[in-house]
């Protein structure tokens, strides 16, 4: 009898330590540190103390590195952010302006994300440069290829006017390393290097690449066509990769540092690092990239039927900009 007794009450513990313990776990979670990060910005993102974040990781320094786990104490990132006031905010912004636009929103954070056209077929012009890029540096990592391999430039296969600097000093039989064309390729938007890369591993390999990530829409009918998702998905791989490979932080650091920065960038703060890659092809300006504020978003914007440029990208510009407002008015609110 006691012991039947004793049983029950053992269970009966076991049962009141998974109601308390259990909700806590899911309450927990750990946050990745992101380039440009600090302890005070992340603290700040979740609601709690830098002292409390050095107490639950065993700090003993206010030094911390991209890529390093840290466990959010109390709950604290719990809270799901509602970001249909923001939606809708865009929508209403949209619906006056002349063009389709497909976009897309992720909070980094919660993963929270929302779409507007975002499964719609839209031109990727130089954006597909990056799925292109991640795919070099994947084969790089895995030991396929090597940085310091050369590619031999041909004009009948390779040229390509328009954006880039290797236009005007390229010439045949010119030998150039994957890093010195996978660099052009993002922060100048080389069009001979990417061709250059593209011919070297194969249309068919980049495409089967970025389907392997989740990418729906890869060259249909072989036209350069994405979706606002798609590259967002294409964005997430990029800080994914960047967390386990020295290369990938190197591709977010070119990303920070090209030459175009008319879209996404244009309006946000200069001390805070925004990676994008933007894309032009008339009537169909884009720009895919993440912007690396008190909390971190992924934003992809693709457009079609937009005669003025300029207003094109600054419609990308306006609607990142009230992206990162929502995000920062999230974080002063905590």
């Amino acid at each position: 009898m006691f012991r039947r007794h004793k049983t029950k009450f053992l269970l009966l513990v076991l049962a009141l330590v998974a109601m308390i313990v259990f909700p806590l776990a899911a309450r927990a979670m750990t946050y990745q540190v992101q380039p440009g990060d600090s302890l005070w910005q992340i603290a700040r993102r979740f609601g709690t103390s830098i002292a409390s974040l050095k107490s639950s990781n065993n700090l003993s320094s206010d030094i911390i590195y991209p890529g390093q786990n840290l466990y959010i104490p109390d709950g604290a990132a719990a809270n799901t952010p509602d970001y249909s006031p923001l939606k809708k905010q865009i929508e209403d912004y949209l619906a006056g302006q002349q063009g389709t636009y497909g976009v897309y929103f992720k909070d980094i954070i919660s993963g929270q994300s929302f779409g507007i056209n975002a499964d719609t077929p839209l031109p990727a012009a130089s954006t597909v440069k990056l799925p292109a890029v991640l795919f070099i540096n994947h084969l790089v990592a895995q030991g396929k290829l090597d940085w310091q391999q050369k590619l031999i430039y041909n004009s009948a296969t390779d040229y390509q006017g328009g954006s880039g600097i290797l236009q005007f000093s390229v010439k045949d039989g010119d030998r150039l390393t994957l890093r010195t064309l996978t660099t052009q390729a993002i922060t100048t938007s080389d069009n001979i290097a990417y061709n250059m890369l593209r011919n070297f591993v194969g249309k068919g390999s980049i495409a089967g690449f970025m389907q392997g990530l989740g990418g729906q829409t890869v060259f249909p009918n072989g036209q350069n066509l994405s979706t606002a998702r798609d590259m967002a998905t294409y964005v997430q791989a990029a800080l994914d990769f960047a967390k386990v490979n020295p290369d990938g932080r190197r591709l977010l650091d070119d990303m920070a540092n090209g030459i175009y920065n008319e879209g996404i960038p244009l309006q946000i703060p200069d001390d805070v690092t925004v990676a994008h890659k933007e894309g032009f092809i008339w009537g169909s300006p884009g720009d895919v990239g993440v912007v690396f504020g008190s909390r971190p978003f992924i934003v992809t914007v693709l457009s079609q039927g937009v005669e003025d440029p300029d207003q094109g990208f600054a419609n990308i510009a306006t609607i990142t900009k009230m992206m990162y407002d929502y995000q920062e008015k999230l974080t002063r609110n905590q």
